[in-house]
């Protein structure tokens, strides 16, 4: 029995339902895109999926839009698959549990995967359509959009037709976007080595923050459980050596972190870090009461224990490359009120056999401060001995001046509410920047349904709101 079987758009909903019943978050889309390139062929459909796994579907302009300049319909097959702890769901192999409140869909104990499952059901909709009036045809479905934009950066336009590109990859119904930050993923390494040691064992568990999208809700300064364990390391420290034995924290780097644990060795000085522990918790509920009331530290501990640990050395550095760590908001844009120009999140960090690695998403409106907060960041761990690997490199798209596309897409949403959209930039990245790299052409725009908490567990997708965006897109296709 379908959950959504009985929602309108009723198009809509049964592909973006079939959609999440195929596993595809970021690296696991093989499936999703053969799903596509299968629902192409069955309808005679032009398709070409490449070896990234990106999808071009082609569609001929209906009769009597022959001579009118080609759209594409652009978005992204994969999505942020985060569960909550406790949750059984293997997202590699298994679809998503949907369910309905009021004017929500979400996904059972995970992420939903609304961003941006629901361009991609737009887009189908519109393909399995004959009786919608429309232009030439291009969608353009890339992957791994989500770690980096690999897909967009890989994609051949060379064969694409249309010039005004609708980007489907937006969360806020009534705002275009027609700029954003350009980004890029900063892998840090720093060797582990190993010593035994013995003591009790304690697991420090900071957990209760809110998270979000590290562009979307950078500017809300909310708790990165990362961040905030260099702070506890740095409390721990000021009592007595620890031996660190395990070190994570965070799932993805473009999402603000919301836990992270340490698990540590100490043979001294017991009771008074199980007060500096309290005492920290203490801190953060009061530095964070507004932004992240929900925030706690969970402690435990085991007496007797003993096994290998990082060495006191390596425990110093690790804890200094937490500290030091810039996080969070570096810049506002001067020219552009309330919009974020350059950030850093600590999206992930882990420890194995051989190095702790913290993995960090940059991003920024000027490309010259972009550059120079990898320079400082790249600088910190080399100057603590450990090494540095960029990738993910994406340009901002700056935003223009003369926007025919724009004009129109305003025109039609003030027709159908009597009202103008807002414009605006975004701090989040989009991948229209890449796309006009390779096609300067184009003339861009990028909106979408309401959808809230993004990249969480918590994400849910307007009913409402999906509804009147397909109505508004319908619309756009069928001006002349």
């Amino acid at each position: 029995m379908r959950i959504l079987g009985d929602l309108e758009p009723k198009s809509v909903f049964r592909f973006f339902e079939e959609i999440c019943e195929i596993p595809h978050g970021s690296g696991n889309v093989e499936k999703l895109s053969d799903y596509l390139v299968s629902f192409a062929k069955e309808r005679g459909l032009a398709c070409r999926q490449d070896d990234m796994k990106n999808v071009i579907i082609s569609k001929e302009a209906a009769p009597g839009y022959e001579e009118e300049e080609g759209i594409i319909l652009q978005g992204h097959m994969d999505m942020v698959a985060v569960k909550k702890p406790d949750c059984d769901i293997d997202m590699k192999t298994q679809g998503l549990k949907l369910a309905v409140e009021g004017d929500y869909i979400y996904a059972e104990n995970t992420s939903l995967g609304g961003d941006d499952g629901i361009a991609v059901a737009y887009a189908l909709a519109i393909l399995d359509d004959d009786s919608l009036p429309h232009p030439h045809l291009d969608v353009v479905i890339t992957v791994d959009e989500e770690v980096g934009m690999d897909g967009a950066r890989a994609l051949d336009l060379s064969d694409v037709k249309g010039t005004r590109l609708l980007n489907l990859d937006s969360e806020d119904e009534g705002y275009f976007l027609a700029g954003c930050a350009g980004g890029a993923r900063v892998k840090h390494f720093l060797p582990a080595i190993w010593d035994g040691k013995s003591g009790t064992a304690y697991t420090c568990k900071i957990c209760g923050l809110l998270g979000g999208h590290s562009g979307g809700e950078i500017h809300k300064e909310r708790g990165n459980a990362n961040s905030l364990m260099g702070r506890l390391l740095q409390a721990l420290s000021e009592i007595t050596d620890i031996g660190i034995f395990e070190l994570s924290g965070g799932l993805a780097d473009n999402a603000i972190t919301r836990e992270a644990v340490l698990k540590f060795i100490a043979s001294e000085k017991k009771e008074e870090l199980e007060q500096a522990v309290k005492a920290f918790e203490k801190v953060l509920q009061a530095e964070l009461s507004t932004k992240d009331p929900g925030v706690k530290i969970e402690m435990t501990k085991e007496e007797g224990a003993s096994c290998m640990c990082l060495s006191k050395v390596n425990t110093e550095k690790v804890k200094n490359l937490l500290l030091l760590m810039p996080n969070g908001v570096q810049a506002m844009s001067a020219d552009m009120h309330g919009l974020v120009q350059t950030s850093l999140n600590n999206g992930i960090m882990k420890l194995d056999e051989k190095a702790f690695t913290v993995v960090t998403s940059v991003r920024s409106s000027v490309a010259s401060e972009k550059e120079a907060l990898i320079t400082k960041i790249v600088t910190l761990t080399q100057v603590l001995g450990g090494t540095v690997e960029v990738t993910g490199d994406y340009p901002g798209w700056a935003y223009q001046k003369k926007s025919p596309f724009r004009d129109l897409c305003v025109k039609v949403y003030e027709d159908m509410y009597g009202k103008k959209p807002e414009i605006q930039a975004i701090h989040a990245g989009v991948e229209c920047g890449i796309l006009l790299e390779k096609r300067p052409d184009l003339d861009c725009i990028s909106l979408g349904p309401d959808m809230k908490d993004i990249h969480t567990t918590e994400e849910k997708l307007s009913i409402s709101s999906a509804k009147r965006v397909w109505e508004y897109v319908c619309r756009v296709l069928a001006e002349k």
